[in-house]
C-alpha cells in the first residue's frame, strides 16, 4: 500500500498467453478511460497478478526496464508485481502451457515517481525502526516528516 498511494483502481483485466503469445515492448497509455464511465484515470503505476503458477508454462516473463537494468519477474500464482507504468516492458513468449494473469493501473496519491520512491523508503525505514527498537525517540519525529511530505505530495 504504502508503494503505491493509491488513489483510483483500473477495474482489472485478464489475459491469457500460450502457443508462442507474447507482448511487445511498450510503455503503458498515460490516461485510461474507464469503460462504461465517463471517469479517467492518470496511470502512475502498473500491476501483474499472476494466476498461473511458474512451473504450469514456460517463458511469459514479464520484462520490466528502468534506470537500473532489465527485470525479468515470474512469481506463483496470488503474488503481484507494480512498477511504474513510464517503464519500458513487454511479456516473453509463452512456449508452453498457459500464462493467466489479471492486470491493472493505478493512479497514486502522489504523481511523482520520486517522490513516492521517497515516501516508501521513509516508510520502511520508520517500519523498521518501531520494530527493532519499540518506542525510539526518532520514531515520532520521522513520522512527522513522512506526513508532511505525504500532504505537500499528495492530490487527493
Amino acid at each position: 500500500m504504502s508503494a503505491a498511494l493509491p488513489a483510483r483502481v483500473f477495474p482489472p483485466l485478464f489475459n491469457r498467453y500460450r502457443g508462442g503469445h507474447a507482448f511487445g515492448t511498450h510503455v503503458d497509455n498515460a490516461i485510461r478511460q474507464i469503460p462504461g464511465t465517463p471517469h479517467r484515470i492518470r496511470t502512475d503505476l502498473s500491476a501483474t497478478l499472476f494466476l498461473s503458477e511458474p512451473d504450469e508454462y514456460d517463458g511469459g516473463e514479464l520484462q520490466i526496464e528502468d534506470t537500473y537494468g532489465l527485470h525479468s519477474v515470474k512469481l506463483p500464482a496470488g503474488d503481484l508485481v507494480v512498477y511504474p507504468s513510464t517503464s519500458l516492458h513487454h511479456v516473453r513468449p509463452v512456449t508452453r502451457g498457459a500464462r493467466v494473469a489479471s492486470f491493472f493501473w493505478i493512479q497514486s496519491m502522489v504523481r511523482d515517481d520520486g517522490a513516492r520512491t521517497l515516501l516508501f523508503d521513509l516508510d520502511t525505514a520508520i517500519q523498521r525502526v518501531n520494530l527493532d527498537t519499540p518506542a525510539h525517540a526518532a520514531a515520532v519525529p520521522l513520522t512527522g516528516v513522512y506526513h508532511n511530505l505525504l500532504r505537500r505530495w499528495a492530490d487527493l
